[in-house]
């Protein structure tokens, strides 16, 4: 359910531990969650350059590196931090209302 602001609850903050990844569904996209110290992020889930799911890849830092072709992207602005790729991920808003996540695009 999107609220009126746009936002969509994906999740419970406690289903994911510090320094781990998930895949959430938002307006019908895969969007990789990211929680970096209690500190939540999203971005898009496929590398920009193969296709490959990030969610699957490397987190370090305020990275995460694809599986495929080692793409790097920081997670807090979507912004490519190593080739191959050269393109973008998108980012995602990120709120905590309680418990519960919230992204918009």
């Amino acid at each position: 359910m999107v609220d009126q602001h746009g936002f969509e609850r994906v999740g419970k903050a406690s289903a994911i531990k510090p320094g781990d990844m998930m895949v959430v569904q938002v307006a019908g996209e895969d969007v990789c969650l990211i929680n970096l110290g209690g500190r939540f992020f999203a971005v898009g889930n496929i590398c920009t350059h193969a296709g490959g799911p990030l969610n699957e890849g490397w987190l370090e830092g305020e990275e995460v590196e694809c599986p495929y072709h080692g793409s790097r992207f920081n997670v807090t602005s979507g912004e490519v931090v190593a080739p191959p790729a050269d393109t973008p991920v998108k980012r995602y808003q990120v709120r905590l209302d309680g418990e519960d996540i919230l992204l918009a695009p």
